[in-house]
């Protein structure tokens, strides 16, 4: 019936539709989709209903980038950090992928993630050597994953890096990964006859490695000093220039689509601006809640992270790019690791890189973004929706508002206030480099394919398998955007 509905919101202050605007509309959901938006729906006849007043509907917001199934299995891991992510207002999750071995045994992940999620998911695959690359056909055509990580980082003697766990197996899988110009080189190549996008984490290991090693040798004297503005020299964003020319070079060899990950120096982005006015190359930017909030300052091994965390200018100049449409997106860089794990033996080198942060993004960028005028809420749902499901393939299914979209939302409060803890955030990390940071602009419901999963702090145990794979195929249109 055409006033008939499975959910109604109404009364919102205003319904955030990207690239239109923020209007007074009610929102009718059916069968998990958006069936009608209307400026009055006292006629309407729900099942359930939800007063909006003084709140925003916003898109659900989807994380383009998040580690999980590294410190715990999948079938765990995907129970705790989906939890998280609905906490945090995430209604979409793309998981950045690394398995050791061939990715034909993927169906093992796929299998053991099904029913483990309370949001929608999809995967990125790294490849990370050369018999990965042969399985790029079999990723976009039997598994419909059309993305695919290059890390640049790995090579010259510093090249371990932990693999993704196979399901039932908790212990730690690290293995050794040499990204060579020619492995790169064929990754491009055959991402390119496909229209993938090849995700980059851009440092040069060149020069991270024989600075490391250079700082180990002068910290001898001090070994337990955690000094986060010796990391970030160890891994300069020279680093991040160097290898963001290179990779642009062979992009523009092979009409590439390039999404720089984790950007958060004024130097990359410079060196990114400076690329896409040379022109030729299709290229996207992300960057990540803690360059817009932490510095080197931060006085904790918490916060060590690759790239590092950079200066105050570092951070001023994210925000700019955010607020002027030169960053496309925010992913978060979740690493679901725990304190023990992470302080390592306790120094600097030993601590592993990475922290969570999927249930803090929204109220990171509502409280120091949107409450503190850096940027609108029209930008906000911008680079944390919108340009991300164009970019991979959702869209507008993911990513807007509109009749026919599936009914994914986030309604936020932008007076709530809320001082953040570990134990709100519901992850199986113990810690946050946030914790006890007074936050105010908060997610008060998730809902994924017109589903309640989170209200007002709770997650609904029952919608525990809701969560399912997004399955993402290129039909050329998101791919045609040239920046």
């Amino acid at each position: 019936m055409e006033n008939d509905c499975d959910l109604l919101i109404y009364s919102a202050l205003g319904v955030v539709i990207p690239k239109v605007g923020v209007l007074q509309l009610d929102i009718l959901i059916e069968d998990g989709r958006i069936k009608d938006l209307r400026k009055d729906s006292t006629d309407v006849i729900a099942s359930n209903r939800i007063d909006a007043s003084g709140r925003y509907v916003i898109p659900g917001v989807i994380d383009p980038h998040s580690h999980y199934g590294v410190f715990t299995p999948i079938e765990k891991a995907a129970r705790t950090e989906s939890k998280s992510a609905a906490i945090g207002g995430i209604t979409s999750v793309i998981r950045m992928l690394r398995l050791d071995g061939s990715y034909r045994r993927l169906s093992d992940q796929f299998r053991m993630s099904a029913m483990n999620h309370y949001i929608d998911y999809s995967i990125h695959a790294s490849i990370l050597t050369d018999k990965q690359v042969e399985d790029i056909p079999f990723l976009i055509n039997d598994m419909h994953i059309n993305s695919f990580k290059v890390y640049m980082n790995l090579g010259y003697g510093y090249n371990r890096i932990l693999m993704d766990l196979d399901p039932g197996n908790s212990e730690l899988n690290e293995c050794e990964v040499n990204m060579n110009e020619d492995l790169i080189d064929n990754i491009l190549k055959s991402c390119s006859h496909e229209n993938s996008t090849v995700i980059i984490h851009a440092e040069d290991p060149t020069i991270c490695a024989e600075n490391t090693s250079r700082q180990k040798l002068l910290d001898k004297s001090n070994p337990r000093e955690s000094n986060l503005q010796k990391w970030s020299d160890c891994r300069p964003p020279i680093s991040e220039s160097v290898s963001i020319s290179r990779i642009a070079n062979l992009g523009r060899k092979y009409n590439s689509r390039l999404y720089f990950a984790h950007i958060g120096s004024t130097v990359a982005l410079d060196a990114i601006i400076s690329e896409k006015e040379r022109g030729n190359l299709v290229t996207y930017v992300e960057t990540c809640p803690h360059y817009l909030t932490h510095t080197t300052d931060f006085s904790s091994v918490k916060g060590k992270v690759v790239p590092p965390l950079r200066s105050k200018s570092d951070l001023q100049s994210m925000w700019y790019g955010l607020r002027n449409g030169i960053i496309d997106t925010v992913g978060t860089d979740h690493v679901a690791n725990t304190l023990s794990l992470k302080q390592g033996k306790g120094d600097l080198w030993t601590a592993l890189s990475g922290f969570p942060g999927m249930g803090t993004m929204l109220p990171v960028l509502l409280s120091e973004g949107v409450n503190k005028d850096r940027i609108t809420l029209e930008r906000l749902v911008e680079v944390t929706s919108y340009s991300t499901a164009r970019i991979f393939d959702m869209y507008p299914s993911k990513g807007t508002i509109m009749n026919g979209s599936d009914a994914d939302l986030t309604i936020i409060d932008l007076e709530m206030q809320k001082t953040v803890t570990p134990d709100l955030l519901l992850s199986s990390s113990d810690y946050t480099i946030y914790d006890g940071w007074k936050l105010t602009g908060w997610p008060v419901t998730t809902i994924v394919r017109g589903m309640i999963v989170m209200n007002d702090g709770s997650v609904d145990e029952n919608t525990l398998g809701h969560g399912k794979l997004i399955p993402r195929i290129c039909f050329g249109e998101s791919g045609s955007k040239n920046q």
